[in-house]
């Protein structure tokens, strides 16, 4: 057996570890970076039918201060396991020791040490300085290991997973980055029964394929080389501080709306497939989703996503945020009572309304989850200027100030298919943005606003902050008391102010373009009034302790 702790190349963290590659790993000296990911690798001695199936070994790292953090191993191909740690602590000593339920000679049983060091990457991200996100019992907000919290903006690009290149990827994950976004949702698989094309990410109409049986309805037979090569694709969106959202199968409309197998799949064979995904994804940023577009009302639905759930919470020992994503009819509050679930995303189709209503009747659910509109009209989907330009904006203040308060997700039509180019067969042109492929997709107007709004509360004491309409006459706010008040004038204007627990002084923001436009601080008394210098055109004021109040 060779037992080694080897350097991945992981671009988020840079050299991850140190120590001498081929050396036994009870015996290497090494360090590992803080948040960093790490890789022991294993070599079976036994031979197994299916390894993916047959086969369930972890690692328990211990720290010297009695810390303990238990890993599941995943199957890479041929004998070759492997298990992914990052360390939430940045020094003392972790010892680690191996466990494999068949007790196999080259996994069970192994034992080895290595140094947990502050982080040293030169390229850092929010997660590497801060942590990975959680969402505490009864949280509305995505928070760091370290307290700070931050707003979700994520991007769809449900179909990146299995049509994207390494090449496209990076073009995506830059433009996505310097546009303020963090997050990105992909479904982890082509999940159409139905759907077939050449197993290709660059001729028309193909895919790569993560399981050879899917098209039958199933998820045991794991290949291996698709997996690899979506690890570098996740390296490069979480090199640019961007977490995935992994969709294990999807339960609506799918890709080309071929018969999801989301909807059919074992509750054992989700769940199975959930617990890979953690063991591969989970030492790194990421969310978990584990219901994609459907009511989850049906009696065997409700019992995979619940069997999902706890298998995540099982084996995710850093207790990344898991959630469901709904269809646009659905009630949007199944297993809203089950401990593993910390969201609930609504969805509310693709006609260009703005429904913030079904997020505000999600924020009042019990026992409370985190809220977002995780699907509102993708942009210029089915017709040029559907949902388009400042659409997008508007809708992502509304969903916030409704009570969206874990985020703001946007989509855009042919982008979130990855449709090859304007011309590519095969869409259902309801569901395509007219004359664009996924690059040009990539540059809709519209992608700027969401992104604006996370970077003008990004440092803010968002934790706790709730929508209120009590502290102005009705108009759309959120509010932290004594902290924070974020008000959203949509077409500008004054507003009275008439509650003490707003802060003093405030900013008045262009959330077009991000600029702080003005500033001023409110009289003290019980009604006073904030003017935000514009009229008919939207203004965003946020109020703090003082004009350059951020987190603590």
């Amino acid at each position: 057996m060779t037992n080694k702790l080897v350097l991945s190349f992981v671009l988020l963290f840079g050299c991850a570890c140190v120590g001498p590659t081929g050396t036994p790993a009870a015996e290497a000296v090494t360090e590992c970076q803080q948040w960093s990911e790490v890789e022991l690798e294993f070599t079976a001695d036994q031979e197994t039918a299916n390894p993916y199936t047959d086969v369930e070994a972890w690692v328990d790292f211990t720290h010297d201060d009695g810390t303990s953090i238990r890993r599941p191993m995943f199957w890479d191909g041929g004998k070759t396991f492997r298990v992914r740690f990052a360390s939430p602590l940045a020094s003392g000593t972790w010892h680690w020791q191996s466990a494999d339920r068949e007790n196999d000679p080259g996994i069970h049983g192994k034992t080895g040490s290595f140094h947990a060091v502050e982080s040293k990457t030169a390229t850092p991200t929010v997660f590497t300085q801060h942590g990975f996100w959680s969402i505490p019992k009864g949280g509305r907000n995505l928070i760091h290991a370290d307290g700070t919290s931050r707003l979700l903006c994520a991007d769809t690009a449900w179909a990146l997973p299995w049509r994207a290149t390494v090449e496209q990827v990076k073009t995506y994950s830059q433009d996505r980055r310097d546009k303020g976004y963090n997050a990105a949702l992909l479904m982890t698989v082509q999940p159409d029964i139905g759907t077939e094309g050449p197993r290709s990410r660059t001729e028309e109409g193909g895919f790569d394929v993560g399981f050879e049986d899917l098209p039958k309805g199933s998820l045991q037979q794991l290949n291996p080389e698709y997996f690899q090569t979506f690890d570098q694709l996740v390296d490069v969106l979480t090199a640019h501080g961007i977490t995935p959202v992994y969709q294990p199968v999807f339960h609506g409309y799918g890709w080309k709306g071929g018969g999801t197998a989301g909807n059919v799949i074992s509750a054992e064979d989700y769940a199975r497939y959930c617990r890979y995904l953690v063991a591969r994804y989970g030492a790194r940023p990421a969310i978990w989703l584990v219901g994609g577009d459907g009511p989850a009302e049906k009696e065997s639905i409700v019992h995979q996503l619940d069997l999902a759930g706890r298998e995540i919470e099982k084996w995710d020992a850093y207790q990344q945020p898991t959630g469901i994503h709904y269809s646009p009819h659905a009630k949007n509050r199944t297993h809203q009572d089950k401990a593993w679930l910390d969201f609930q995303w609504c969805q509310t189709g693709h006609g260009g309304e703005h429904i913030a209503e079904r997020v505000a009747d999600m924020w009042r659910n019990l026992p409370a989850k985190a809220v977002a509109n995780g699907e509102p009209t993708y942009e210029n989907i089915g017709r040029k200027g559907n949902g388009a330009g400042w659409w997008q904006g508007h809708e992502a203040w509304c969903n916030l100030t409704a009570g969206g308060t874990m985020g703001v997700v946007y989509g855009a039509g042919s982008l979130w298919q990855w449709r090859l180019d304007a011309n590519e067969a095969g869409h259902a042109s309801w569901c395509t943005a007219p004359g664009a492929g996924w690059r040009e997709a990539l540059d809709f107007e519209g992608s700027k606003y969401p992104g604006i709004a996370a970077k003008i509360l990004d440092g803010l004491p968002l934790a706790n902050m709730e929508p209120n309409w009590d502290c102005t006459y009705g108009r759309r706010g959120l509010l932290v008391p004594g902290k924070l008040f974020v008000l959203y004038l949509p077409n500008g204007g004054n507003s009275a102010i008439l509650c003490k627990d707003v802060p003093r002084s405030y900013r008045v923001y262009d959330p077009r373009t991000g600029k702080v436009v003005g500033q001023d601080r409110l009289e003290d008394k019980a009604t006073a009034q904030a003017n935000s210098g514009s009229s008919g055109q939207p203004r965003v004021l946020v109020f703090t302790a003082d004009a350059t109040a951020t987190q603590e």
